[in-house]
């Protein structure tokens, strides 16, 4: 630019210059008009004319070039990438096994075997009621049930040398299997008044204390098992058939600020009546603490673009009065307009199927305002 200004000046001192030494020249011809003819002088004027006429030329070229505008943008070559889109969602974490449990008889809690925080076993007793009455009761019916069974013997002894009738053989032999129910009932009975642990887990709220009554339907105990979480969802029935075993699923739990990437474990196919949805689950790996009820954002992948493509900001795609869009390019250092064809949106991005490849500049900065043909300069 610097040159071009120069080159100019010099230019337009000559402009001024030339007419005066033209004119210098005419004088002094004329005051010689006497040595040099009319004809020879009239040559040199158009022949100083012809001169004048180039170098103004040659001035208006260059002020022409100094003053032509350019449009400062920023371009760049977009890469092709593998394009996917998202379902979102809010889901939470649930315990497959978590279980709440209470008494089976009513009664007085008399023992408590656990406490928060400790891991129990299937079958394992966590808490007793009184079981006294049940125990005294079990007790006669054994001291009853002896003689029974000695009677029992006796009679069948006699029954199998013949002796005695039958009716007293099948009195005897229902008397003592009458006694045995007894006894296993009461046993049952005793069993039910014990709090047991129906899964393995960790306990993690005990409700109960000594002392305390309590009776069938009472939470007493909760167990949950930690080692067995999944994320559980309601889709709206729009996506039935977007969402199968085995989409991409990416999960983010707010609150504790991890994320993780899993697959859909499972898509349940009955769609509720209720509130027109259907559930999902993705299995955890269990390599973190989660806590069930916990909030989880998931996103699950509906649509993945079967081979790397172009995906740009939407805002640089711009629609022409035909509704044709189109997004403008670097080419030459002009602005050239491009149609494009658009594929699926997601998140701000657009997948672009045609009009665009991965050689062209995008215009990404600089282009409101800008016309298909106009001088760019592209930031450096």
């Amino acid at each position: 630019m610097l040159q071009f200004t120069t080159q100019i000046q010099k230019l337009k001192m000559r402009n001024y210059i030339i007419p005066i030494l033209a004119s210098v020249f005419i004088l002094s011809s004329c005051g010689g008009a006497k040595e040099e003819g009319l004809v020879e002088l009239k040559a040199k004027q158009a022949e100083l004319k012809t001169q004048l006429a180039e170098i103004t030329g040659k001035i208006s070229k260059l002020e022409g070039d100094s003053n032509k505008k350019f449009v400062l943008v920023e371009a760049s070559a977009i890469a092709p990438v593998i394009f996917k889109t998202y379902i979102n969602v809010q889901g939470r974490v649930d315990a497959e096994e978590s279980v709440s449990i209470a008494s089976e008889m009513p009664g007085t809690i008399t023992k408590i075997n656990v406490k928060v925080g400790d891991e129990v076993r299937r079958g394992q007793e966590l808490a007793e009621t009184d079981a006294r009455a049940l125990q005294q009761s079990i007790s006669d019916l054994q001291t009853s049930s002896e003689l029974v069974n000695q009677l029992y013997e006796k009679q069948k002894a006699l029954w199998d040398q013949k002796i005695g009738t039958e009716v007293q053989f099948l009195q005897a032999k229902s008397q003592k299997e009458s006694m045995e129910k007894k006894i296993n009932t009461l046993r049952e009975q005793v069993r039910m008044t014990k709090i047991i642990s129906p899964i393995d887990g960790t306990i993690d709220a005990v409700d109960i204390k000594l002392g305390q009554l309590t009776a069938p339907g009472m939470p007493a105990i909760r167990v949950i098992n930690f080692s067995n979480l999944k994320v559980k969802a309601d889709l709206a029935e729009s996506y039935a058939s977007k969402v199968h075993k085995g989409d991409e699923v990416i999960i983010r739990f707010p609150d504790t600020n991890d994320t993780l990437i899993e697959k859909v474990y499972y898509s349940s196919r009955a769609i509720s009546a209720l509130n027109r949805t259907f559930g999902v689950e993705i299995l955890l790996d269990n390599k973190k603490e989660f806590h069930p009820n916990q909030i989880a954002i998931i996103k699950i992948n509906d649509y993945m673009s079967p081979k790397p493509v172009i995906a740009i900001p939407l805002n640089y795609v711009q629609k022409d009065l035909k509704g044709q869009h189109f997004v403008l390019v670097a080419e030459n250092n002009k602005a050239a307009k491009h149609n494009v064809t658009l594929g699926r949106e997601y998140n701000g991005q657009v997948e672009i199927t045609s009009g665009l490849t991965s050689e062209d500049l995008l215009i990404t900065s600089g282009y409101d305002g800008l016309n298909e043909g106009d001088a760019v300069q592209i930031k450096k």
